[in-house]
């Protein structure tokens, strides 16, 4: 049972429909003058009117906190060149790393994802609209794993521009609905994925 708050981001489970989830990534550059937060796998990012990839620092709530225009996925590592000229391939983008940083990134706006709630999410919250628990930002994750500790809100909802929506619950020996901290499954909601919206960066 999920009675403890262990928050991982979120992590690929299949493509909306239920085709396995293959792997399947896209390849972003993160600005080689040096991004100055850490990425975490897991994390929501988006491309910025620089070209550039950087993490998502909205809990895509209401009008003026919604995922900004360039949201494309959820980034899951990256690769770069270290000063002996060694390639390194790293579970998160280190703060400030500069030169050429390929990041990896799910971007398909099919992608259903599996992420733990804050706190308890009964039956009715199946179809409902969801928002992070909090910002993500440098700290939102750990180095020592590398992983995102990023979570959703129990406060639910109708409201169209909330980021994400509750497509369903994971059942296992240790999770099910109701739990302390529920895991749900999610996927971009229309209109907040840069794929599946009009507006331009």
């Amino acid at each position: 049972m999920a009675s403890t708050a262990t928050p991982y981001g979120l992590r690929a489970v299949n493509e909306l429909g239920g085709l396995p989830y293959a792997g399947s990534t896209r390849t972003f550059l993160i600005d080689p003058a040096g991004y100055n937060v850490n990425i975490f796998n897991g994390s929501i990012v988006r491309v910025a009117d620089t070209g550039y990839l950087q993490i998502v620092t909205t809990v895509g709530s209401t009008a003026g906190d919604i995922f900004p225009a360039g949201t494309v996925g959820v980034f899951v590592g990256c690769s770069f060149v270290n000063a002996q000229g060694q390639t390194m391939y790293s579970q998160y983008y280190p703060a400030n790393t500069t030169g050429v940083v390929q990041a990896l990134v799910i971007d398909d706006d099919r992608t259903v994802f599996q992420v733990q709630a804050a706190g308890t999410l009964a039956q009715a919250a199946l179809g409902q609209n969801a928002i992070l628990n909090a910002v993500q930002s440098t700290s939102t994750g750990s180095t020592t794993t590398g992983n995102s500790s990023t979570a959703i809100s129990i406060s639910t909802g109708t409201t169209a521009t909330y980021g994400l929506k509750i497509i369903g619950f994971v059942q296992s020996p240790f999770s099910t609905v109701g739990d302390a901290y529920t895991d749900v499954l999610v996927k971009f909601n229309i209109g907040s994925h840069a794929y599946n919206t009009g507006t331009g960066i």
